[in-house]
């Protein structure tokens, strides 16, 4: 047996340094949601709603016929979630049909779809089998296109967007057995091998698409040595390269057609030309990717809510208590109305964030990061509502319904497939605490010298004048706004209200967040509970303006618009009660309480609390061996046809 691995250390100042070097640190263009923090209601970045040229709905429209008839007529999601794999032939048929290269330009052989109907196309797909969507996701939002759409060379989109668009599968390997959300701790290495090559060691985990994957970026270390800047630099890799070794696919509660496994690194020599952009620039380009990536997961939130709701009112209408259909009972209709309230403003945050991505006018990075932060926990709630409202038969699986001569209605698997979202990608407790360093950026900028215990007393002299002209202008303007303006925003008819306590609660948003800045200064970082309410506060308003812009587009296209004023009412009046809620936990909670129990159970002080039951689990390591050397493992790589 090798020797255990020897764990990285950094301390916590380090890691933040890593996290903050590679974040992206001017904000070139507006953003919407950004000046949402700052008690900034700028409605006029969102309204009127942005629109895709005819051109790009007639190319979307036509694809979307074609994967619709492709998914009824050639997936089957029983299938694949029984026998955990999807079909080689279905991915052969979506690679005929050119879903591998949806955001891809046609120049590459790709169908050049814009970012809406790209994630209506993931929505679509996603409905049919969650394991195919987060396929398709995997490849174009995280995997090898979209870091050399923006960053590569034009020779490497030469050489690899072709083969991207039509036949190979890509993935995203950063994750290792040690390493998450902390990347300053990461261990494969690659190590310059002369002038032209690099050589690979390490081992990654929770690879998707690893186990069926053509093309990888792979992140790794790269020492510091003459020549060479080192740090955690990206890199294409074929995925059969000599000394790659796909030790494991892993297997979880869902998403069981997922190709995601244990990827081993060994002496893998990579030519110096399939590095992407410079050396440290790894984390970066991730970072950047994921700015438009990550509004894929919550696309294929809104694809689950649109079931979900047609589940229920079908099921809701037929299925009948005490005389009545249940959904005529406040209990269950109440869960109903939640559902489409939800996902008609998941829908609106999606698709609002998608155009502007398109239109590149705005800086959506807190945008798309609330979207997949929002959709992903929205998501899980409407997943778990569905399987109350169906009640025994929600826990039941579709095969044992089917097997007793009932509806195959696979509502249990959807609970199941959506809870991965609220930890791929960034967890939700990782998203709180990114989105919360984007909303204080700007305060940041003026007065962070001034918290920062190693700037020197000149430098925080500095910070504090210019703190003082920036808050000597900014703070008067909190007091008062067109949210007290009984007529403002009439154009919005009765959701004008609704605007109107946007930029009300905008503006208390901003000044709650500076009044805890002021009271904790440094130690505010560590309020991670205070910093996740005052995110999901500003989700919650990102959501109410979506969904009010949403209806009044609708409504002047003459779409739905009364029913869509009907459902973003609704949504908004259900938000602004957890936005109430929400305000109230800023400041009695049990914060305190809960890191002096902590405290205590880590202490072992309540262990006798454990006592009593038996522990299923084995004694094998927490966290796997991943010293670097040779695989004794059988290779499980599998390439498609």
């Amino acid at each position: 047996m090798s020797a255990p691995t020897q764990r990285h250390k950094v301390t916590e100042r380090e890691a933040r340094q890593v996290a903050e070097a590679a974040r992206e640190q001017d904000w070139r263009k507006p953003s919407f949601a950004k000046e949402l923090f700052l008690g900034r209601f700028r409605l006029d970045l969102i309204h009127p709603h942005p629109l895709p040229s005819d051109e790009d709905v007639r190319r979307g429209e036509a694809f979307l016929a074609k994967l619709r008839t492709f998914c009824e007529t050639h997936i089957d999601g029983r299938l694949i979630e029984r026998e955990a794999r999807i079909p080689d032939e279905v991915v052969t048929g979506l690679k005929e049909l050119g879903a591998l290269g949806m955001k891809i330009d046609p120049k590459y052989g790709g169908l050049g779809l814009t970012q809406v109907y790209y994630n209506r196309a993931l929505a679509l797909v996603g409905s049919a089998s969650p394991a195919i969507g987060a396929l398709l996701s995997a490849h174009q939002s995280i995997g090898v296109p979209q870091p050399l759409k923006i960053f590569g060379t034009q020779e490497q989109r030469d050489t690899y967007l072709p083969r991207l668009a039509t036949t190979d599968i890509s993935a995203f390997l950063l994750t290792e057995p040690d390493v998450g959300s902390d990347p300053a701790r990461l261990a494969t290495t690659a190590v310059p091998d002369g002038d032209d090559a690099y050589v690979i060691d390490g081992v990654k985990l929770w690879t998707t698409n690893g186990v069926v994957a053509d093309l990888l970026v792979v992140m790794a270390s790269v020492p510091a040595s003459q020549g060479h800047r080192g740090g955690i630099t990206a890199f294409v890799v074929e995925a059969d390269s000599p000394g790659i070794t796909v030790e494991h696919r892993n297997a979880f509660m869902g998403l069981r057609g997922l190709e995601n496994g244990v990827t081993r690194f060994h002496g893998v020599r990579v030519p110096a030309e399939n590095r992407i952009g410079p050396e440290g620039a790894g984390l970066k380009i991730a970072l950047t990717t994921l700015n438009t990536g990550r509004l894929s997961l919550p696309a294929m939130c809104v694809g689950a809510g649109k079931w979900a709701l047609k589940i229920a009112r079908e099921w809701a209408t037929v299925r009948e208590q005490w005389g009545k259909p249940v959904a005529r009972h406040e209990a269950v209709g109440t869960k109903i109305s939640f559902i489409a309230a939800t996902t008609f403003a998941l829908e609106a945050i999606v698709d609002l964030s998608s155009q502007m991505a398109d239109e590149d006018r705005n800086d959506i990075r807190i945008e798309a990061a609330l979207a997949k932060l929002y959709g992903s926990e929205m998501g899980c709630l409407i997943a778990d509502e569905l399987v109350q409202i169906r009640g025994g038969r929600g826990y039941e699986t579709a095969d044992s319904l089917a097997a007793r001569g009932e509806r195959a209605v696979p509502a249990e698997q959807l609970l199941r497939d959506l809870r991965i979202n609220r930890i791929f990608e960034g967890s939700t407790e990782i998203m709180h605490l990114l989105i919360a360093r984007e909303a204080v950026d700007a305060h940041l900028a003026v007065a962070g010298d001034i918290i920062d215990p190693e700037k020197s007393l000149g430098d925080k002299a500095k910070a504090g004048a210019r703190a003082g002209g920036f808050y000597a202008r900014w703070l008067p303007k909190l007091v008062t706004g067109q949210g007290q303006v009984p007529g403002a925003y009439r154009e919005f008819g009765a959701l004008a209200s609704h605007l109107r306590y946007v930029e009300r609660t905008s503006r208390k948003l901003a000044r709650s967040t500076f009044y805890a800045m002021s009271r904790w200064q440094g130690r505010m970082e560590l309020k991670q509970a205070f910093l996740g309410r005052i995110v999901d506060i500003g989700a919650e308003l990102f959501a109410m303006s979506a969904a009010c812009v949403r209806a009044e587009l609708l409504r002047s296209t003459d779409d739905h618009g009364k029913e869509a004023y009907a459902l973003a009412d609704a949504f908004c009046r259900q938000s602004r009660l957890r936005v109430e809620e929400l305000f109230g936990r800023l400041w009695s909670n049990t914060d305190d309480l809960d890191r002096r129990v902590v405290d205590g159970v880590l202490a072992g002080r309540y262990e006798w609390l454990e006592a009593g039951v038996v522990d299923p689990s084995d004694d094998g390591p927490w966290i796997a061996d991943a010293t670097p050397g040779a695989s004794t493992e059988e290779n499980v790589h599998r390439k498609i046809p």
